[in-house]
């Protein structure tokens, strides 16, 4: 999950809507995830900073589409709603139980739950599932890596026609039978991503964000206006059906929600002190933070830490970038604490891949800063290119630590030019092959699921190069790198393979691809309006629906 950058309001006497893969609290269902005290109804108005990369479940891989959706599209299985490392467990979502696994680890059987309805009205059919896959595949999806082991799924990624044999669909009994080509010890964890959560097979085979398909969660999207915002209502069918089918799924309180985009994020801090809007999902900006956290820390304003890592890319296919000695020299250049400045605090300094919280993470390193040296590693690489073009987006203080990568590069020698683009389509522009200079740049990564493969595959394996929606950012595919991504994640995380994605990740350091630079804190900043103690701040997707209350 890329970035995250939202501000949320609330009209009338209603509640948040957020982050979340799934909901929580309110009307019923599951309150170990909130308060449940808080009032019913109303029409939540919130604001993003940036409108979602995609409003289409298959497509979309940033937090801002991964919260804008979470409510709507329920995969197979789904995050408990909790806290902390409970908050990372792996429990049913349409299917009724989690998976029953044999054949060595190569076979998974599930079970839709009965009575399952789209917000349509339509059926869920066992055969919903094995779509959604083929449409991730089609559409390109950044998230389509993740499925390539699925007997059949490569093939079908190079033709993108004649289905994958991997999935067998029952549509009378609602059993999915999933065979893979070898065992894939996070298969559980992906398959409770919104990449494959099922959609009507009515759906087009081209991006929805326009027109979002009906969905199975607690709430619809009505409206979605790419680049300015988008509107929800309750799903009809989730009293009649949806709720009966999953009794410890969470209804939510709000009767549904108008979001609108809003870019200026020193407006959204003012609207809320205001309680004009009840909750900024984005920090607060980097002058106003520390005014708002010494202000309100405590009634309004919570800091959370995240397993995340802020990093530059650096284009290996291509000069300078493609001479290790160049990148290692950037490496060098750069200085976390120059970068935790800009970001106020709200980074804490590292230099490699994996971030502390995670499995696998040991603390080493490679690069203590030094300018001198890595000017003296850029005289002695002699590159014959010079020129570079740097990407970051709009979104403070991302577009500040683009603008210190152009300086650094600057002072090694190169010729640059920023490039600064709206962080609505950010990720599309630099993720699409066909654009031209993509040198180096901004980017950053929050976690899908507790594994270190979640660090690696999908943002360093060759698998993961593709022609749209690229994750691969530094283009890097190592042969021997790739084969040990592929190894370890065929077996469950144990010790020894924890040491071993240490050494992973030092390997790719090596080779520095990147040239991290922090782990991030976030922060819930809400109106006076809304009880902060009853939200719930999951590590993968953040605060849940359901889990807001007004006081």
């Amino acid at each position: 999950m890329k970035k995250l950058f939202v501000v949320i309001a609330v009209s009338g006497t209603a509640l948040i809507a957020s982050l979340g893969l799934v909901a929580c609290g309110g009307g019923g269902g599951d309150t170990s995830s909130g308060g449940g005290g808080g009032q019913e109804g109303g029409i939540l108005k919130g604001t993003y900073a940036s409108f979602p990369d995609y409003m289409d479940p298959q497509l979309s891989y940033t937090a801002e589409g991964w919260t804008a959706m979470g409510e709507v599209y329920i995969p197979l299985l789904t995050y408990k709603h909790a806290e902390g490392a409970e908050g990372s467990e792996v429990v049913p979502g349409l299917a009724e139980d989690l998976p029953t696994i044999s054949n060595g680890g190569k076979t998974y059987t599930l079970k839709l739950r009965p009575g399952l309805k789209y917000s349509d009205g339509a059926a869920v059919k066992a055969s919903d599932f094995p779509y959604a896959v083929e449409r991730a595949f089609v559409l390109s999806s950044g998230g389509s890596p993740f499925y390539t082991g699925i007997v059949g799924a490569e093939e079908f990624a190079e033709t993108k026609k004649g289905g994958i044999p991997g999935i067998e669909a029952n549509d009378k009994t609602g059993e999915i039978v999933i065979n893979l080509t070898k065992p894939r010890g996070t298969f559980e964890n992906e398959l409770a991503l919104m990449f494959v959560a099922p959609v009507p097979q009515s759906t087009p085979m081209e991006d929805q964000s326009a027109t979002p398909p009906p969905g199975t969660g607690p709430y619809t999207i009505t409206k979605s206006q790419p680049g300015k915002g988008w509107e929800y209502e309750r799903n009809p069918y989730w009293a009649k059906a949806n709720s009966e089918a999953m009794p410890e799924y969470p209804t939510g309180s709000i009767d549904g929600a108008k979001i609108t985009v809003i870019r200026n994020p020193q407006s959204q801090v003012d609207d809320i002190e205001q309680g004009t809007y009840d909750w900024m999902q984005n920090p607060p900006p980097s002058s106003r933070y520390a005014e708002v956290k010494s202000k309100y820390e405590g009634s309004q304003f919570l800091v959370q830490s995240t397993i995340s890592t802020y990093y530059f890319w650096l284009n290996t296919e291509e000069a300078p970038f493609d001479d290790v000695k160049v990148r290692q020299a950037v490496n060098y250049a750069i200085d976390s604490r120059a970068l935790e400045r800009i970001y106020a605090g709200q980074i804490v300094g590292t230099d490699q891949i994996l971030p502390p919280g995670m499995p696998g993470y040991e603390k080493f390193d490679l690069y203590p800063h030094d300018l001198a040296k890595a000017k003296e590693m850029i005289k002695e690489a002699a590159p014959a290119d010079m020129d570079i073009t740097v990407w970051t987006d709009t979104e403070s203080p991302n577009n500040e630590a683009g603008e210190y990568l152009n300086d650094v590069l600057q002072q090694l020698g190169f010729n640059t030019e920023l490039k600064i683009l709206n962080a609505d389509n950010y990720f599309t522009v630099i993720g699409n092959a066909t654009t031209p200079n993509l040198d180096a740049g901004w980017s950053d990564w929050f976690e899908d699921y507790p594994h270190p493969n979640d660090f690696f595959q999908p943002l360093l394996s060759g698998e993961s190069i593709l022609p749209t929606n690229n994750g691969n950012f530094a283009k890097i595919s190592d042969p021997e790198l790739n084969k040990e991504i592929e190894t370890l994640g065929e077996e469950r995380l144990e010790p020894d393979e924890e040491t071993a994605y240490a050494e992973l990740d030092k390997k790719f350091m090596e080779q520095a691809p990147w040239a991290p630079y922090g782990t991030r804190t976030l922060s819930t900043f809400v109106s006076d309006a809304i009880e902060l103690d009853s939200i719930i701040y999951n590590p993968t997707f953040f605060e849940y629906l359901t889990s807001f209350e007004f006081k």
